[in-house]
């Protein structure tokens, strides 16, 4: 029974992660002319906290996902890139949260955090 429910538990989590770490498809629209934006650099913060803080914390420190707050002494920014294009650990961490020039600009704001 305790191997059940603890079964139980472990996809509930795993559900509520992938759900609060947003929606691929999910696009911004800009306030004056509803037109599909995309981030500079400078968003990659805010890029962040809509879609990785729900897992990474907003200070990076780790909730249902890992700490990222030295990230970049672990990966450089082409495997962060590529983690975040492509996602890692069986669904852990969800493929495609980000493309393009918004998928750059995290993983380049990621990979200077030492």
């Amino acid at each position: 029974m305790k191997r059940k429910l603890a079964a139980a538990v472990m996809v509930v989590m795993l559900a509520l992660a992938m759900v609060a770490c947003g929606n691929k498809n999910d696009t911004s629209k800009s306030n004056n002319n509803n037109a599909t934006s995309t981030a500079s650099a400078g968003d990659a913060q805010k890029l962040f906290e809509a879609k990785c803080s729900a897992c990474h914390g907003k200070d990076l420190g780790g909730l249902n996902g890992p700490k990222l707050q030295k990230i970049g002494s672990k990966y450089s920014k082409d495997q962060i890139l590529d983690i975040i294009k492509n996602g890692k650990g069986n669904g852990a961490m969800p493929a495609g949260l980000y493309s393009g020039k918004d998928a750059d600009a995290v993983a380049t704001w990621l990979s200077n955090k030492k």
